[in-house]
């Protein structure tokens, strides 16, 4: 996330998997938030002065009063916030797909704490946006089913008024847009903005996946007729093939900076070893200026590129990355998360200072529940990922070690065990539900050194001692991490896990630390 260069900046500025990105800017500060979807704390907040350095400052939803995740697939869960600022208070719009739908959270500070959900009732859909308008009216949109409908994805823009003191919709529903392309399938994340007199209204649509674009259409009156841009879309690649390296831009945001220039966050994906997105859709900035009244994206070439010139702000301080956690602190840092809501405290930073305590509990990685796994993402195509554990296996069912996740039915789990009267380390791949012991060797390691690097689509796993490192597996093939495999939304979490595997135990694993890096 760091860009030192002095003159340009590299994308994605949030690699790996942060969807979804929606900003906005308080005099010289910006603030921005990206979907989550089932990983807990949800929402993760970030700060910049420059645009490019972001700041994790924290998550919207962090306490699990806030956000109930339990039993739903990978891909559902938290899609699409967006975060606007009115009158001192901070607000983000989201669906919690699965649950209770749309809601409205609301906040002093941008890095919280942040109020509880106010569920928004006759709000159907998903991807809420807000719009505060310059007489204080507030409108709020999202996409729906069009009541015409006559095709799978035939979606609508619709908009009604947003009572703040309630948190309740008010007056009438008004049928927006429905994308600027003829059928067009999947129209979604809407933002309103006023400019000039006009109201513009910009989506996505296509579909978040090869297809995705962005389009705009504007109004003098926000509650239409809105007109096309005949320029459209603004930015799409799907025009490019698919050996293209940038894929699937789309679900936009625009910001306006406090010297006038313009910017787009978006989201897009990097694709390697053929179209397989193991790094899920990721935040890329992308300059914007305006003719003739419409926005023009990335000028002059017109697709999202990997280096721009800088916005004319004055330059942040580089994020410091910690590259390897030693656990030394009371609690953990942000970049860490949980799969669904946790529900009992499985984890201990104090019971063993300096060490990652994780006991085993009974959920099987497979299971649509909260296991005991802390993971977080991977960021870099090319990355190494080491931990090192102690753990004695009581009987077969008791397993710990390194997990590679997409979904609970695609993922690789790096473990030590026991087999029979053994001690075992192996590497179980998990394809579509199916589980396979690609690799196994005795394990006479009592402080285990895992390691599992990948270069491209080959992952090897390594382990041994602080003097030595044996192979377990090499070049095993990483694809199944990939939503083109997996299905889905998400991008891989790489991390540390302990289970039972279906039954109860009073066992638990150290984790001296966890250390990634990209290469």
């Amino acid at each position: 996330m760091t860009k030192t260069n002095s003159n340009y900046f590299s994308n994605p500025i949030l690699p790996g998997f942060y969807p979804d990105p929606s900003i906005c800017r308080v005099e010289d500060d910006y603030y921005l938030v990206t979907s989550s979807f089932t990983y807990f704390p949800g929402l993760p907040i970030f700060h910049s002065k420059d645009l490019v350095n972001w700041r994790q400052i924290g998550h919207a939803l962090d306490r699990p009063s806030q956000l109930d995740l339990d039993g739903l697939e990978q891909s559902q869960g938290l899609y699409a916030p967006t975060i606007r600022y009115n009158n001192g208070i901070f607000y983000i719009a989201c669906t919690n797909v699965g649950k209770k739908g749309n809601f409205i959270i609301t906040s002093e500070k941008p890095e919280g704490p942040w109020s509880d959900p106010y569920w928004i009732a006759d709000a159907p859909g998903i991807d809420p946006s807000l719009f505060f308008d310059d007489d204080g009216k507030v409108y709020f949109t999202g996409t729906n089913d069009s009541p015409d409908g006559t095709y799978y994805g035939d979606n609508e823009i619709w908009m009604r008024e947003l009572d703040t003191g309630k948190m309740q919709l008010t007056g009438p529903r008004y049928g927006l847009w429905r994308g600027a392309l003829k059928n067009a399938i999947w129209s979604e994340a809407p933002h309103i903005y006023k400019i000039n007199g006009y109201y513009y209204l910009m989506i996505a649509e296509g579909g978040t996946d090869y297809h995705h674009s962005v389009t705009i259409a504007r109004s003098r009156e926000i509650t239409g007729p809105y007109e096309g841009y005949i320029g459209n879309p603004i930015i799409t690649h799907r025009h490019l093939g698919r050996k293209y390296p940038i894929a699937n831009v789309g679900h936009a945001d625009l910001v306006e900076t406090q010297n006038g220039e313009w910017w787009m966050v978006a989201l897009a994906s990097r694709p390697y070893g053929g179209h397989y997105r193991n790094l899920g859709r990721e935040t890329f900035l992308i300059p914007v200026e305006w003719e003739d009244g419409w926005p023009v994206v990335s000028p002059l070439s017109g697709k999202v590129e990997f280096s721009y010139q800088r916005p004319a702000l004055s330059p942040d301080n580089p994020v410091e990355v910690t590259a390897c956690d030693h656990f030394d602190n009371e609690k953990l840092s942000f970049i860490w998360n949980f799969i669904r809501t946790p529900r009992e405290n499985f984890y201990s930073l104090t019971d063993r200072p300096g060490h990652l305590r994780l006991n085993l509990k009974s959920p099987k990685i497979k299971e649509q529940k909260n296991p005991s796994f802390i993971g977080r993402r991977q960021q870099h195509i090319n990355f190494r990922a080491k931990t090192v554990m102690e753990f004695v296996p009581g009987n077969e069912n008791e397993a710990a070690g390194i997990l590679l996740i997409q979904s609970n039915n695609y993922h690789m789990r790096f473990e030590c065990t026991k087999s029979g009267e053994k001690d075992v380390v192996r590497l179980i791949v998990c394809n579509d539900g199916k589980e396979s012991i690609v690799a196994q060797r005795e394990n006479t390691y009592t402080r285990i050194h895992m390691v599992v690097q990948a270069y491209g689509q080959d992952y090897s796993f390594y382990c041994g001692d602080e003097n030595e490192l044996v192979e377990l597996a090499v070049n095993v093939d990483g694809r199944i991490l990939s939503t083109d495999v997996a299905g889905g939304f998400v991008g891989t979490y790489v991390g540390m896990f302990t289970s039972s595997n279906g039954f109860d135990s009073s066992n638990m694993a150290d984790f001296d630390l966890f250390e990634y890096t990209g290469l």
